[in-house]
């Protein structure tokens, strides 16, 4: 590649407006892919930003999707890093984010996670128990530093409208809200791990404007008795986030407008009364769910009992999310066909498109309305952008994961490369004494 990085060597012109962009991916890249719209990206952030109170700042969720390039588009138009690994870590100071722009969070933090949070000098590392408050504090000490910590709170109410429930009843986050008033003395009593805010996190992917507000009214009233009752500082309040995505059909988008015509009032009232606490909103799905497309193309067509098949090179392997696994309902993310335009009065059929694992589970969509399909068509499964490859059994079947692609600017560029064979067999081992014949 004459010095170039294999990214630098993969890119080409995109227009993701009609079927020709989408060939010339398929063609350029192959299938399975994601493909994520960098403009879309920035653009979603910039609106939110504008919307949102100033004094609120907007932390990405590298959870939702830790791709160096899709954190990069959203780093350069403002966002700051919550992170929850190693790698992910790595990822935002990689890409010099400054480490007071970065919190650390997670239930069961390994003693490397904590140091190496430390030793960055992050921000905040979001404390999750109080025997994590003395390794913070240990770690801390060792190093000869000060440590600033969020105290993660279970609060005691719960919220309705969320659709994965985070707080209000027995969970492995946080710390009990009914328990950190006594602890106030403990909490105090550490030189090096300075507790100095609060962390809640209620619920993820709300839909309904009026819940955010209400817990965030909930969030910020909770931070000021925690202060109150321990006596620690407000350096900041993380009031976490959960702005929903509409997936399916029935839902509709959250209320931007709405969201911020009721949460920017309680955002300003708490400003002038702590005009020296920063607050923080968490933000993963909402800001990538949207831009992102699945891309996979039909490998075969069939019917079984009267139904109609669409085998295709994509699945439950690489996106666990749009298959359902764990739903209690299975319901179809947005999928269409886009390898060729679909005349508006195209007639549109019930099809199942699965892909290529031995599972009956690997069912893309059932019964999704489409038009005629055949051998070679590119299907793409819409608002895919958060939770797919990363939180997927890409290595079942010994598939691995996907490329991904990132259009900025009318190019697209190869982000990610897809496993090969090679890399897959080159993380094994194997030993001669394995197979050497038993001693008798």
């Amino acid at each position: 590649m004459n010095g170039a990085t294999w990214h630098e060597a993969q890119s080409a012109p995109a227009d993701l407006s009609g079927p020709d962009g989408w060939r010339d991916l398929a063609e350029r890249f192959g299938t399975p892919t994601y493909v994520y719209d960098g403009d879309w990206l920035a653009g979603n952030l910039h609106a939110l930003r504008a919307a949102l109170h100033p004094a609120l700042e907007v932390f990405f969720s590298l959870k939702s999707n830790p791709n160096r390039a899709v954190y990069d588009v959203l780093r350069s138009a403002g966002a700051r890093a919550e992170v929850s690994s190693l790698a992910e870590l790595r990822t935002v100071l990689d890409a010099g984010t400054d480490p007071a722009d970065v919190v650390f969070l997670g239930p069961g933090k390994s003693a490397a996670e904590i140091e190496a949070c430390v030793r960055a000098g992050l921000y905040a590392v979001v404390c999750e128990s109080l025997p994590e408050l003395a390794l913070i504090d240990d770690a801390a000490a060792r190093l000869g530093v000060r440590q600033r910590v969020l105290l993660r709170i279970n609060p005691a109410y719960s919220v309705a409208g969320s659709r994965l429930t985070m707080g209000g009843k027995p969970r492995q986050f946080g710390i009990d809200e009914a328990a950190v008033p006594p602890a106030g003395a403990l909490i105090r009593s550490y030189r090096h791990a300075v507790a100095a805010g609060v962390q809640v996190y209620m619920g993820t992917r709300i839909l309904d404007h009026e819940v955010i507000v209400k817990n965030t009214a909930y969030v910020l009233r909770l931070a000021e008795h925690v202060a109150e009752s321990t006596g620690i500082a407000l350096d900041a309040v993380d009031i976490g986030g959960g702005l929903g995505v509409a997936y399916f059909d029935g839902e509709h988008d959250l209320d931007l407008d709405a969201l911020a015509a009721g949460i920017n009032p309680l955002v300003e009232d708490f400003a002038r009364r702590h005009p020296g606490t920063r607050l923080l909103m968490e933000s993963g799905r909402y800001l990538t769910a949207p831009g992102g497309t699945y891309l996979m193309r039909v490998r075969y067509i069939k019917e079984s009992m009267g139904d109609r098949f669409a085998v295709a090179d994509g699945g439950t392997h690489h996106h666990m999310a749009a298959v359902g696994i764990g739903s209690f309902v299975k319901r179809n993310f947005p999928v269409e066909l886009l390898s060729r335009p679909v005349p508006p009065d195209a007639e549109a059929g019930p099809w199942t498109v699965a892909g290529p694992l031995c599972t009956p589970n690997d069912t893309v969509a059932k019964a999704v309305r489409l038009p005629d399909l055949a051998v070679g068509d590119l299907l793409g499964v819409r608002r895919s952008g958060a939770y797919g490859p990363s939180a997927s059994p890409a290595y079942f079947l010994s598939h691995g994961y996907p490329a991904e692609v990132l259009v900025r600017r009318g190019t697209a560029y190869l982000v990610r490369r897809r496993d090969t064979v090679d890399d897959l067999l080159s993380r094994q081992a194997t030993h001669p004494d394995l197979t050497a014949p038993a001693l008798h």
